[in-house]
């Protein structure tokens, strides 16, 4: 048992294997939810995804909502709302109604890519310049959730509900506690846009071999202070499957790269069972693909992912690292999360599941 020199979080796509139903797939996204709150996940989050086979949450919100009845501590959140995909507003009075069910706990990481591929971007956002408009957008979110848009400002009449503004009109104080907004991204655009803002920054991991280390080191040199955060705050999001057996480990992360694979190759982000994925009659060039992402997806023995761990949270300088559950088992993403939580020591004893998942 070795204490993490990080906090400890957790994202979960709702991944739905082929074979599986989506409902089975909430059933125990809620229970991995339950787990990450018992064994002390500073956070658990969600991501926007929308026509995608293997991920179920078209709408984070949404799976938040239940999970503030279904856990007691932990910070629950969208890691993220592809904000371009929605108007400002609508997100603040949102994640407003969520805050109200559990004040302090609730997150808002936003970022600007759309989680699809261009035809259902195109149908979900209607005009092709929505990237260029994230920083506006963001402003425009953060003066909803605040209600503070200056004189003159064409959404000065106008008030995002639940929020201050509400209070004020009903002559109760107003709410003490508010989303906390992050920006999330991988790539210089967003880490100096989150400093620039004095907001945490989330690096995300799992789509590729992004540049950390310099994100990082552009967010810590445009870093503002601001009304929320004195200092920088980051956290890094890094896929993993652990497993005392590492040859099953290794077979959940190919399962994951297959499905990378085949979205490369415009088949749909599906998650094949690891047996299917061994009978992939794979061309060298697709074989350089799989053997490149299930390598990228942390998998192994718990004390081997924890080490890999490690050295990028001595490389990078993150506050935080967000566990991204992977692989076409429900179960063995169960698994990871109990081994990494006991070797680091983490509190809560371990308990079965409340859905059985797949082996």
């Amino acid at each position: 048992m070795t204490p993490a020199p990080f906090v400890l979080s957790v994202l979960d796509n709702a991944h739905t294997g082929v074979g599986q139903t989506v409902s089975e797939a909430f059933d125990e996204v809620i229970s991995l939810a339950r787990l990450a709150d018992r064994r002390g996940f500073r956070r658990f989050w969600m991501s926007e995804h929308h026509a995608m086979p293997a991920a179920s949450t078209a709408s984070p919100q949404l799976m938040v909502a239940r999970l503030i009845a279904e856990t007691e501590r932990i910070n629950l959140g969208a890691g993220g709302v592809m904000l371009p995909n929605h108007a400002p507003l609508v997100i603040a009075e949102q994640f407003g109604m969520l805050d109200a069910l559990a004040p302090g706990r609730i997150d808002l990481g936003v970022g600007r890519a759309p989680g699809t591929d261009p035809a259902t971007a195109a149908a979900l956002r209607r005009h092709h310049q929505a990237n260029d408009q994230f920083p506006q957008q963001v402003l425009e979110l953060l003066g909803f959730l605040n209600d503070d848009f200056p004189d003159g400002h064409r959404y000065r009449e106008v008030h995002a509900v639940p929020g201050p503004w509400q209070a004020d009109q009903n002559r109760v104080p107003r709410p003490e506690t508010s989303p906390e907004l992050w920006i999330l991204g991988s790539s210089p655009y967003s880490a100096s846009l989150a400093g620039q803002l004095g907001r945490p920054y989330a690096f995300a991991l799992q789509f590729g071999d992004a540049d950390v280390d310099s994100a990082m080191r552009l967010y810590r040199e445009s870093f503002r202070p601001s009304e929320v955060l004195a200092e920088p705050y980051s956290l890094v999001s890094v896929p993993v499957v652990a497993d005392h057996d590492p040859e099953q480990a290794r077979r959940q992360a190919a399962s994951a790269a297959m499905a990378m694979l085949r979205m490369f190759m415009r088949r749909g982000y599906s998650l094949l069972p690891p047996d299917e994925v061994e009978q992939y009659p794979a061309t060298a060039q697709e074989r350089a693909i799989l053997d490149s992402y299930t390598e990228r997806f942390l998998n192994g023995r718990p004390e081997y992912v924890a080490d890999k761990l490690d050295r990028l949270h001595a490389r990078t300088g993150v506050d935080e690292v967000m566990l991204v559950v992977m692989g076409h088992s429900r179960r063995a993403q169960y698994r990871t999360l109990e081994l990494l939580a006991d070797h680091y020591g983490l509190p809560g004893a371990r308990r079965a599941p409340a859905t059985a998942g797949t082996s």
